[in-house]
Order: structure tokens, then sequence, then C-alpha cells
């Protein structure tokens, strides 16, 4: 058994390297661990719309009662939203079994701390270690002693309740068309824009289990872009499989990224004074135009490393409250602690409708200079990423480039995938620099 914690929890082939016996013990280590000083002693689960969801679901909750804990089932809600009912609800932990943006095949598992937020390291290693020793030393009781499963049926309507509450916005006259990429939006994101005035025309809400991210959500955004525009919305919102990140579309049928979502929302609150510190926090992956336009506002970026994981790290470090990703995944710890795409969603449109200015003018604050990413299959990550071979041509290239751009080549997190990326104002240069590294990776990989 390899390692089984990657950026974002667990995540494999469903029934394949990811079992139901591997979740079984997921299920055990972690309700071993996560309720050891817990008066409740009871985990939130919830999942998506994939249909091994029931299968890893049964399996998980088998090894919470299995350990003598307590289940609270919720059923299909998006990842925040069991963030949010996991503090909601007083349980001693959360369990998201999702692969959020992958294929049918790949599903996934995923805790969250009694507050809602995501394991350290250092807790997910010691669950871990305990799966690795097959559960030993964890109790096994029986009688009146084994877990039990409840079943709450108003876990749509608290998420939605909240959802809206956090803003004060009266959204009518809003034409959105709403991408629930056949997920765990479908119930919630069209409803929560709704009730709150908006005209929705929603798309891709028709899931069956196996229809999930297939060519729709954040990163299958073109029909999205299409109807747009057929459809004279004043924008389009496209969220991923499990609802924790959201891209957007202009009138036009352009996409709004999430580095210029921030921009703008990042903006509007320090106009209202509430973007504390005046400090947002991004990845290494955010387009250079975003440093700039935040710069211009007088707002500080701190840097971090890929992943929603490392941006709550450094919210939490450095006392900011507001930070994300280019692909979506946006925090705003004033209201949730963990990257929400309806609630993200919700403080886009409300910007929209009280500058009275169209997404496509909004867009305009934040230049996007020129970026190419190529990803590239690879049999090992850690074998391709160590070699001083690529070490060396990696910086070749950025030498070429001699500081009028950038260059990043990295792992994902949760795909067989090495990620090249290089940005400026120059494209045909930009182009040649991801070609040559990407068959150097190629290579090396096979």
């Amino acid at each position: 058994m390899g390692a089984l914690f990657g950026t974002d929890g667990v995540r494999g082939v469903a029934n394949g390297d990811l079992s139901p016996d591997i979740a079984f013990k997921l299920g055990r280590a972690g309700a071993h661990i996560l309720t050891n000083c817990s008066s409740t002693r009871r985990i939130v689960i919830g999942r998506d719309t994939r249909i091994s969801g029931d299968m890893l679901e049964s399996a998980m909750m088998a090894g919470i009662c299995s350990a003598g804990v307590d289940v609270v089932k919720i059923g299909v809600l998006p990842t925040p939203a069991i963030a949010y009912l996991t503090r909601e609800l007083k349980a001693s932990a959360g369990v998201v079994i999702s692969a959020s943006h992958n294929p049918v095949e790949d599903n996934g598992i995923k805790f969250f701390d009694s507050g809602g937020y995501k394991l350290s390291d250092q807790v997910e290693a010691g669950i871990e270690s305990l799966v690795k020793d097959n559960c030993a030393g964890v109790v096994s009781p029986v009688g009146r002693k084994v877990g039990r499963v409840h079943e709450i049926h108003d876990a749509v309507d608290r998420y939605v309740d909240f959802a809206r509450s956090t803003i004060n916005t009266d959204l009518r006259g809003l034409k959105v068309v709403v991408d629930c990429a056949n997920g765990a939006a479908c119930s919630i994101a069209p409803r929560v824009y709704s009730e709150l005035g908006a005209e929705v025309t929603a798309i891709f809400d028709t899931p069956d289990g196996i229809n999930i991210n297939n060519g729709c959500g954040s990163t299958h955004p073109e029909t999205l872009m299409k109807a747009v525009v057929s459809l004279g919305a004043d924008l389009g919102l496209a969220h991923d499989g499990d609802a924790d990140r959201v891209l957007a579309v202009d009138a036009a049928g352009r996409l709004v990224d999430g580095d210029q979502i921030m921009v703008i929302c990042a903006r509007s609150l320090k106009k209202k004074g509430r973007l504390f510190k005046n400090t947002a926090v991004a990845t290494v992956m955010s387009n250079m135009g975003l440093h700039l336009a935040m710069r211009e506002s007088g707002i500080r970026v701190l840097e971090t490393r890929v992943g929603d994981r490392y941006v709550l790290e450094e919210l939490l470090r450095s006392g900011a409250r507001f930070g994300g990703e280019q692909s979506g995944h946006i925090l705003f710890l004033d209201h949730n602690t963990t990257g929400d795409g309806i609630l993200t969603a919700l403080q886009l449109l409300a910007v929209v409708k009280e500058e009275g200015q169209p997404l496509s003018k909004l867009a305009e604050q934040m230049e996007r200079l020129p970026q190419l990413l190529v990803n590239v299959q690879v049999a090992d990550k850690s074998l391709v990423m160590s070699s001083p071979v690529l070490a060396a041509a990696i910086n070749e290239e950025k030498q070429k480039i001699n500081g009028s751009g950038r260059i990043l080549v990295r792992p994902s997190g949760t795909e067989p995938l090495v990620r090249v990326m290089a940005e400026g104002r120059d494209m045909e240069q930009l182009q040649g620099i991801v070609d040559r590294l990407a068959d150097m990776i190629a290579g090396l990989g096979s």
C-alpha cells in the first residue's frame, strides 16, 4: 500500500485502489483519532452524486460505527456544506466522499475536524499509519456500545439558509446560467440564486451517477459559455462535482477565472473596509496580472503552494481572511472554513449588483498575462520531479525568459500528471518553453 493521503484527502479509482476495505479502515482509524478527545463522538458524512458514493459511504459508516462512534448521514451535499454542518451540528468530525472535478471512475475521502477545517498533515499521517497497521489498537465494542447511523433530512435547507445569509443584496434583475456539473450543486445552487431574486437557468443539473463532470462544470465550461450568449444572460457560473469551486462567464461568453474573481472580490472588500489586514493569499499558479492589480489597489498578496489547504494554512498563519486559487477555490474565512463555490458565487453576484457594472467591466480590473499550461501524464511523478536533467532544463529556460515572465513545473496533487506552466507577454516564446519541457517530462516519465 502506497501513501494514502494527497493534497486533498485520499483519492483513487473507486473499487480499485480506493476499495471498500480501505474506506472501512479509514472510517475506523478516523473515528478513533478524531473522536479521542471529543464528548460528542459523532461524525457527519456526506457525498457527491457519483455512482460509487453509496458503496464507499456504506463502508465508511460501517468502519466508524465499528469503532463505537455514531454517524450523522446527510446525503448528497457540497463539500463546503459538510464543513459547515460539521460545525453547526457540533460533531467530532466530518467526512466527504467525493473526487471533486475528477471523472466518475475516481472517488475520494477527505476529513474535516470539529471546527470544519481540513486535517493537518500530522493528523492525516496518524490516520494513515493506523490504516496501514490494520487499525491495531482501535476498539471494537459490542452490544449497545456499537455506533448508530442517524439521518437528518433538513441538511439542504440548513446550508441554503446559511449561504443566503452571507450576502445582504437583492439579486433581482440578474439573469444567470448555472452549470451544476451534474454534481452536488444540482439541488442547491439554482435554488439559492433564485431565492435571492436572480432569474436562473440551470444546465447539467440531472445527475445519474455517471455523468458527473462529464463535459461540463468548471473544468469544461464551453457549453456554459455558449449558453450565456444564446440566452442573453448577464453571466454564467460553473461549479465542479462537489461545488467547492466556481468559475464565471461574462455576457459575451468569456471565461472569468478564479484570479479575476479574487481581484473583484478583494477590491470590493477593501472598499467596504472588510479586507482584514488589506491582505489576500494566492498560490504560485496565480497570474502575474493578479499581483499587479492587487498592488495597484494597495492590497498585499501572500503566495503559497498550489492547493486550497495551503491557502488555508497561510490564512491561519498570517491572520488574513481571504484567499484562493486560479481554479476557483476561494476562501472567505469570515463565512466558511473551506473553499465554497456557492458562497463565492454569491459574493461575486453581490458585487455585480452593488457596483451596477457588468461582469466584463469588473473583470477588466485585472489584465491577464498570457499563460500556457500543459499537463503531462507520467508513471512516477516523484521520479520525474527529482531528475537533475529536468532541473537543469528548467533553469536554462528561466534564463532565456530573463525575468519577463514565469515558469512553473509541479506535480499534480491528485492525478498522475506533471504540470508545466509558462507566463509572459511573448506567446511564441511561451509555446516553445512549454513544448520543450513537456517533451522532456514525457520522455522521463514513460
